[in-house]
């Protein structure tokens, strides 16, 4: 795959590994593996800020299809609040995180949310592989109800109830791998506390009915909260950043269209950064359905005519000051997406 001329990615210097923050990646629908259900088109668009996406998929067969339609959310450490390094909402007891609607043929459907807890590793890194959309971890929902514990990212309110709990309790939590208990010391006033270790996965369901030999659309749209942070970017790259080059294709002309839009105005001794945004998507699950995509069509805004983006990918076409068009047919996606946007600092 190569990369669009003006793409565009920047890396965080070791010294500024601690100025990012974390966020999530998306996935589509899922429905089980079915060979009676066909996506003849997805249209996805990804903003900074929004995602939506359009399908239509055909009943191939002579018979009704029901089943669960499934949109998960990847793994959200509960700790991850207390970090303060998680793009996500301020008001994290509220139930949905991305103000998740679907319709289906235009009319508004009545979705389902509902809660997991695993531990698992890995699921607190700013990128969490996409194979935990497949399996996220060893879950621990039923050890947590046992404990009175409840399924929430308000970590305030959870690391009460541990730090309450007899010590039993805490030999249990602590033998689950739920957590970890620190003593503290008096002598230097330091409280005694605890970490928990487990990760919440949200999943937006509904069930569905395909009708037999129909079409049906289905939308669904949703706050994007992607990680990213403060970022460097060097040219040519320097031996650190070859990783990153080769995975979003950042070839000779794009790394010196980086150096350029995070040119310091006050000279390269003050640093050239600029805030960059991952923007992950799991395309793959679209092959749970029967055969390929018939029609593909992928939307990227970078936000702002002054941003710039990096993706690999074939056949990216700019359609407008801040849009670019991806078009496929008889899609079949064999890795995930993963975009970069990269903004300047803003001039005072």
């Amino acid at each position: 795959m190569r990369c669009l001329p003006i793409a565009l990615i920047a890396i965080s210097t070791p010294l500024l590994a601690n100025d990012g923050f974390g966020g999530l990646s998306a996935t589509g629908l899922t429905f089980g593996q079915t060979d009676a259900v066909a996506m003849e088109e997805e249209r996805l668009f990804i903003g900074l800020d929004r995602i939506s996406v359009d399908y239509v998929f055909r009943n191939l067969t002579d018979q009704d299809v029901t089943g669960e339609v499934i949109f998960p959310l990847p793994p959200i450490g509960v700790w991850s609040g207390y970090e303060a390094m998680m793009n996500l909402p301020e008001d994290l007891t509220q139930p949905d995180l991305v103000d998740f609607t679907a319709t289906v043929d235009g009319q508004p459907v009545q979705v389902t949310i509902d809660r997991i807890a695993v531990v698992e590793e890995g699921w607190d890194q700013p990128n969490p592989p996409s194979k935990q959309y497949d399996n996220p971890g060893r879950d621990v929902t039923a050890d947590l109800e046992r404990l009175g514990i409840p399924l929430t990212l308000d970590y305030m309110a959870v690391r009460e109830i541990l730090l309450a709990l007899p010590p039993e309790k805490r030999a249990e939590v602590t033998a689950l791998g739920l957590a970890e208990y620190y003593e503290g010391d008096a002598a230097q006033d330091i409280p005694p506390d605890v970490w928990g270790s487990w990760a919440i996965v949200t999943r937006y369901h509904w069930t569905q009915t395909f009708p037999a030999g129909k079409t049906l659309a289905v939308s669904h749209s949703y706050t994007n909260r992607p990680p990213g942070g403060l970022f460097y970017w060097s040219d040519p790259p320097e031996d650190y950043q070859a990783t990153l080059t080769d995975q979003y294709c950042i070839d000779a002309g794009t790394s010196k269209a980086i150096a350029k839009v995070l040119q310091n105005p006050d000279g390269d001794e003050f640093g050239n950064y600029g805030t960059a945004y991952y923007l992950s998507y799991v395309l793959r699950t679209a092959n749970s359905w029967a055969g390929p995509i018939g029609t593909f069509t992928l939307t990227l805004d970078k936000g702002d005519p002054g941003n710039v983006i990096s993706l690999c990918a074939e056949g990216v076409k700019k359609t407008g000051p801040t849009t670019f068009v991806v078009e496929k047919t008889n899609y079949t996606p064999d890795r995930d997406l993963e975009v970069l946007i990269v903004q300047p600092m803003p001039k005072d």
